[in-house]
Parts: C-alpha cells; sequence; structure tokens
C-alpha cells in the first residue's frame, strides 16, 4: 500500500513574515498563547478610545462615592466641626456603644428591617408582574401607550406623591369621605402606625413600579423566540412555557436585582419616610436614615450619625457579597464572576 504523505506545514502570513514571528510547525509548544498576550501598555493603548468614554462615569463615582468614604473617620472621633478632621479628638468605638446602647436605634433597626422585608416580598414582584403583562399585550401602539403611563410616576416628586395620597387616604380625603357617607367608621391610613409600612410600600409600588419593568422588558426581549414556538410544538401550554423558557431566561437578571436590592435593605427611602414621619410618630416613623439625620443635623451628634451609618454601609456590603457568593453556589453569575469561574 501506498504511504499517505505527510500534511505539509501552512504557509506564514505576511505579517508575520513582516514580524519575523516563527512559522506555527515551527513554534514550540506553548509558544504561541504567550506571543498573543497584550501586555498591559498595549491593552490600555488598543481600547484608549473606550477607556475616554468612561472616564466622566468613573470621575462620578472616584468624587462622590469614593472619596467621600474617607469621612467615616468621623465614626471613630469626637467630631466638631470648627476643628475639622485633624483636631478632633480620637474615641474608638465610643460612638458606636452610644448608638448600640441607645433604645432609639434598635427601635429604628426594627423599623427600617419591617419596611424593607415587605417592600421586598411585596414589591419586587410588582414590576416582574407588570412587565409580563406589557410584554403580553400584541397592539405595539397600546403596549407603548401603557408604558408610557406607568413611566410617568418615576418622575413625580415625593413631595407631590404624599400629597395626592394625603388628598385619598388622609383624614379628610376621598377614602374616609367615602366610608362615612356609607355608615362605616372613618379611617385615617396616613396616620395609622400598624398600617404604615404597608402605605410606604403602596406608594413606592405606585411610584416605581413601572420604572422597574425597564430591565425585565430588555430580559424579555433578550430570550430566543425559538425556544417559545419550539416548547409550543412539544405542546407546553402558556403556563408551562412561563415555567420552562421564560422564568429560566429571567433568572440572571431576577438575582441580580435581588443582590442589589439586598445591598440597600437598610435604605428604605428617606425623603418619603422624612415626610410623613411626624404623622405616625417616631415609634414606627423612625427608620435608620432619619435617625442619621436627627442625631447628625439636628443634634450635632456627628461621631454617632457617622457609626450608624457605617454600620449600614458594612452591612449592605456583606450582604451583597454573601448573596453574590450564594448566587455561584447555584451556578449563577451575579453581580461580578467569581474567581474561579
Amino acid at each position: 500500500m501506498a504511504e499517505t504523505a505527510p500534511p505539509l506545514p501552512r504557509a506564514r502570513s505576511k505579517r508575520q513574515q513582516r514580524a519575523g514571528a516563527p512559522s506555527p510547525s515551527s513554534a514550540p509548544a506553548g509558544l504561541l498563547p504567550q506571543q498573543n498576550r497584550l501586555t498591559l501598555r498595549q491593552r490600555l493603548k488598543r481600547d484608549r478610545v473606550m477607556l475616554l468614554l468612561t472616564l466622566p462615569g468613573l470621575l462620578y463615582f472616584v468624587v462622590f462615592h469614593y472619596v467621600p468614604l474617607l469621612g467615616y473617620v468621623v465614626a471613630f472621633q469626637d467630631y466638631q466641626p470648627y476643628l475639622g478632621y485633624m483636631h478632633s479628638v480620637w474615641v474608638g468605638f465610643a460612638n458606636f456603644t452610644t448608638a448600640f446602647g441607645e433604645p432609639a436605634f434598635w427601635s429604628a433597626t426594627f423599623n427600617t428591617l419591617e419596611i424593607a422585608v415587605i417592600q421586598l416580598v411585596f414589591f419586587f414582584p410588582v414590576p416582574i408582574a407588570l412587565a409580563l403583562l406589557l410584554n403580553s399585550i400584541a397592539n405595539d401602539r397600546i403596549r407603548r401607550f401603557v408604558q408610557s403611563v406607568v413611566y410617568l410616576p418615576h418622575f413625580i416628586g415625593w413631595v407631590i406623591i404624599v400629597s395626592i395620597f394625603q388628598q385619598i387616604l388622609g383624614g379628610a380625603g376621598l377614602l374616609p369621605d367615602v366610608l362615612g357617607g356609607m355608615g362605616l367608621p372613618r379611617y385615617d391610613m396616613m396616620s395609622d402606625p400598624d398600617a404604615f409600612p404597608w402605605l410606604l410600600t403602596l406608594q413606592v409600588a405606585w411610584k416605581d413600579a413601572g420604572w422597574g419593568t425597564i430591565i425585565i422588558l430588555a430580559a424579555l426581549l433578550g430570550i430566543d423566540r425559538g425556544l417559545y414556538e419550539a416548547a409550543a410544538i412539544d405542546g407546553a401550554g402558556p403556563r408551562r412555557r412561563f415555567w420552562h423558557v421564560t422564568l429560566p431566561g429571567l433568572a440572571p437578571v431576577l438575582i441580580l436585582l435581588l443582590i442589589l436590592n439586598l445591598g440597600q435593605i437598610l435604605s428604605v427611602g428617606f425623603e418619603q419616610i422624612l415626610l410623613q414621619r411626624d404623622a405616625v410618630g417616631p415609634d414606627a416613623g423612625e427608620v435608620l436614615d432619619t435617625y442619621v439625620y436627627y442625631h447628625g443635623i439636628k443634634d450635632n451628634d456627628w461621631g454617632v450619625a457617622a457609626a450608624v451609618g457605617l454600620v449600614k454601609a458594612v452591612i449592605g456590603t456583606a450582604l451583597v457579597l454573601g448573596a453574590n457568593k450564594f448566587a455561584h453556589r447555584l451556578g449563577h453569575e451575579g453581580v461580578y464572576r467569581g474567581a474561579d469561574r
């Protein structure tokens, strides 16, 4: 039998010949990946246009988010504005001890967690359900109109929103008048301490549910339409298509949003609550944000206020990192990729 001739070596390109690079057949094993790896300077030169485009956003975060972190040194000082950071007395963890020893701090913490959990459980699914309903509207003109209507409340300030709810649910509002006209007891929801967390959740849902659908709708558009067609051919109904196509397609985005919401679990809306705190009293209306405001601004107790703010930041960071690690364990990417992914 005739022997098969060995394959001829692939000819080098003109660029390789000009650069003096060895041919693929003559290069030692493991050498080519090192030659194709760019240095940091080469990568910066290659991506200089994109880096310049990201520069304004980077400067924003550095100036307004990272530089202010240096102010947390106040949490360890008996800070006096006229003395400044350099000359204020260092007190160590005394401000933390003072904050943890106040019943008002724990009351504010409990109120914050209660409001955060209620909003996480009852508000988080609202934009998802609304996005699914909008996505199911076949008429493009009607869908755009509905989207515009539900987006608008996001741009209304909290002062106006609280005023609207006061005119509807307040003591002299529409709902008490209707109840009184029907012979039922008048009910003022705006001043009911027990209903305060639910009132805040209702206001947040009315204001931000439409705005929250933007990311969900974008994720829905990213799902391959062929998967729905294949599932329909296999006999899957709308419910099974939702569980086996839509929900897995939305899972990465939903996990990302959930992790980010966990990072903000101790920040439940400063302006919204400050406008309504006096109506229900500090026992029900005080949260950590208003606690920091009244101690730091009203009482000039800067150290305790900064200590509480630092505790909030540490807990929020820990929740984000922990939830992100848990997402990695479940096989999802989360906020960022792990080192082993």
